[in-house]
């Protein structure tokens, strides 16, 4: 059994350890309650979720790229009938 000063500091450095592993406990307990509260608000503000956005964002990209196609698609089917419309044989 160690005494005087070396016991001392044994003593105090244990104290310290374990006040640092009481520390890094208590540090992940108030990120674990901080993410449930923040997750809990973002949930009560409907806000979308980025991957949800990106995906809404995707699509619309290629809606609008079908319409584009699906337009000319359209004027060039009107210019058809309007060709065989105003030909004196159709």
């Amino acid at each position: 059994m160690t005494t005087g000063p070396n016991r001392i500091l044994d003593d105090f450095a244990k104290l310290m350890t374990d006040a640092a592993g009481a520390a890094q406990g208590v540090r992940r307990e108030v990120e674990t309650a901080f993410r449930s509260q923040a997750e809990k608000m973002l949930n009560s503000m409907d806000v979308v979720q980025r991957e949800e956005f990106e995906a809404v964002r995707e699509m619309a990209i290629k809606a609008r790229a079908e319409n584009k196609a699906l337009s000319a698609r359209i004027e060039a089917l009107e210019a058809r009938l309007a060709a065989t419309s105003s030909d004196p044989i159709g």
